[in-house]
């Protein structure tokens, strides 16, 4: 018998990463321009670096709070005040491994195996796959995509709702088409969860990115205390922490102990000196994330303004987060021209066909990086769209 038939089927069924894929195929090339993973080109500012490394030769280095550092959790409580304009006491905030564990973690304590969760897609995939392999269904709304725009429609969130739903997972600005909920949207989509005594999972991990201006539309605008929010977030994005692996989640205090436990028999807490970069990062950053915004959005003009200049693109530009959502006349395999284009112009790009349903016509550009290096990207994506 072979060895892979003694494994658990969930973890043998876990899929490879679309979009990894992509980036071993050509990782470690010459004069690479990689778009196609969510993350900046900048390294993680002196600021926090050297907070973290103060607090190591300190000796920061012992077993801490499950939930976070005191310190830590209050900082959080001064940030959401800051940029929310909501008093949520530090009770309310759990320190993570990662935003991704802080969905493993939510997705622990919102599903049994076999219950289902709704989520709109196309969406970043490890969501599904962490519910699938936590043992529940995974169940994908499409939004809405007409000229260029994604809209969500409440009707087929709806009729996607069964007895077994236990939540919905709402990401906005949303990975990877950039759709962003409008406050509306929000509210909509939060009586309906009050109607059918559903939790949601709301990930607003890009709400600084939001090009109108201050941050985007949250479900803090909108929800009363006893409303059952389980809020995902992480230090990646904001500043520029992507392989520090630290996250948060924001839930009611009665969730307290459930959250702690849960922590407590996955990795056992964040390590303290890290914890206390990330204190740093939220009481000095403010300034480090307004700039990394504002060159956002400066190479996010660059790069759809080329694009959309060849006639050949469908698509606008997005109302948030840090993705270019590309859809290009004659793609019908975006899989095969990931991989055809990182080729012929050294230009990575992530397979839409790795963001589920909606999204397989679709290749996804990163563009938080040096504008000059995004109109570079343009200048060669354009070449070949050209050439098709």
């Amino acid at each position: 018998m072979s060895i892979m038939n003694s494994l658990s089927p969930r973890a043998v069924s876990a899929p490879e990463s679309g979009i990894v894929e992509v980036v071993n195929y050509a990782r470690g090339r010459d004069g690479l321009l990689p778009l196609w993973v969510g993350e900046g080109d900048l390294p993680t500012p002196d600021f926090i670096s050297t907070a973290a490394m103060d607090a190591l030769a300190d000796g920061e280095t012992f077993y801490t709070w499950q939930r976070g550092i005191p310190e830590l959790r209050q900082a959080l409580s001064d940030y959401y005040a800051r940029h929310f304009g909501v008093t949520l006491p530090r009770e309310h905030f759990y320190v993570t491994g990662s935003g991704m564990q802080a969905i493993q973690i939510a997705v622990q304590a919102l599903t049994s195996p076999g219950d289902e969760l709704v989520y709109l897609t196309p969406a970043w995939p490890n969501i599904a796959a962490a519910l699938e392999i936590a043992g529940a269904r995974s169940v994908g709304v499409q939004l809405q995509f007409e000229c260029g725009k994604w809209a969500v429609d409440l009707n087929s969130i709806g009729e996607a709702i069964t007895p077994k739903t236990r939540a919905l997972f709402v990401n906005t600005p949303s990975n990877p088409t950039g759709w962003t909920a409008t406050r509306k949207d929000l509210a909509d989509i939060l009586d309906l969860a009050r109607k059918h005594d559903l939790w949601i999972m709301a990930d607003e991990i890009y709400a600084r990115y939001f090009y109108a201006g201050g941050r985007a539309p949250s479900f803090l605008d909108v929800m009363a205390p006893d409303d059952k929010i389980m809020f995902v977030n992480s230090f990646s994005k904001n500043w520029s922490m992507t392989g520090w692996r630290v996250g948060w989640i924001v839930a009611p205090p009665e969730t307290g102990q459930v959250l702690e436990n849960l922590i407590q028999y996955s990795t056992s807490g964040v390590a303290q000196f890290m914890q206390k970069g990330a204190v740093a990062a939220l009481n000095e950053g403010d300034g480090f994330v307004e700039a990394n915004v504002r060159k956002a959005a400066l190479s996010r003009d660059i790069l759809c303004d080329a694009l959309m200049a060849t006639n050949r693109v469908e698509t606008l530009k997005p109302d948030g987060a840090l993705y270019a959502f590309l859809k290009i006349d004659g793609v019908t395999d975006s899989r095969k021209a990931a991989l055809d284009i990182v080729d012929k112009t050294g230009v990575g790009l992530a397979p839409g066909t790795a963001f589920g349903a909606g999204g397989e016509l679709f290749l996804r550009a990163c563009f938080l990086r040096d504008p000059q290096q995004v109109n570079a990207a343009a200048d060669k994506l354009c070449d070949y769209i050209l050439k098709l």
